[in-house]
């Protein structure tokens, strides 16, 4: 073999290397291809657990007593509660009697009710002077079902009202504004057969019940 076909045969033997090396490197790079996967959103869970609702929502049932509820839940539990401590901080608002829709936050192993709102004293027409210049009675009815609707107001339109994780929540829309509807969050502060009071940082609204 003379020098020349050496060479050629040292070349062809380096090209035939190289091109297994390179197809080997490629096998391995496929086989050990993980897929990505996209990392969870969080915004989800996280507002999940902001938004739950801790409210327990039923009726009071015939067992309840001075300082006991019996609070026939939505789900089809009967709870027997103790109202000691929603009573000394307060905590009760329309007291509770047999048949009434009851709003309930619970400790944590259910068995003390720590806020009491009754519903169904909540429902009624609800009005004081006017806080612009107290020429005029206005305020708001509460409905069954949700519903909530403005007594002789000009600007504001309430539309539905609740109570969630123990606070009032109203629905309105303001005339003259945005069109869109807001939600306005607030503390009961007082409520029994003729008062209902509620506020926040902000403001105190003191109503009376219509007659």
């Amino acid at each position: 073999m003379t020098i020349i076909q050496q060479l050629k045969s040292k070349f062809m033997d380096k090209r035939i290397l190289l091109m297994v090396t390179a197809v080997a490197a490629t096998l391995f790079s496929c086989g050990n291809k993980t897929e990505r996967q996209a990392p969870k959103d969080s915004t989800n869970v996280v507002e999940n657990v902001i938004n739950k609702e801790l409210t327990v929502f039923g009726m009071c049932g015939e067992a309840s007593a001075m300082n006991t509820l019996q609070l026939i839940t939505d789900s089809g539990d009967t709870l027997s509660l103790s109202v000691n401590e929603a009573k000394e901080n307060n905590n009760v608002f329309g007291g509770y009697g047999i048949g009434d829709r009851m709003a309930v936050l619970l400790n944590d192993d259910k068995t003390e009710a720590k806020q009491v709102i009754n519903e169904t004293t909540l429902l009624g027409n609800w009005t004081m002077p006017d806080p612009f210049d107290g020429s005029s009675i206005v305020g708001m009815a509460l409905k069954d079902g949700g519903i909530a609707e403005s007594i002789d107001m000009a600007n504001i339109v309430y539309k539905a009202w609740r109570i969630t994780n123990g606070r009032l929540e109203l629905t309105l829309m303001r005339e003259g504004g945005s069109e869109e509807d807001e939600i306005e969050v607030y503390d009961i502060k007082k409520l029994d057969a003729d008062s209902l009071v509620f506020g926040n940082d902000e403001d105190i609204f003191e109503y009376c019940r219509q007659k």
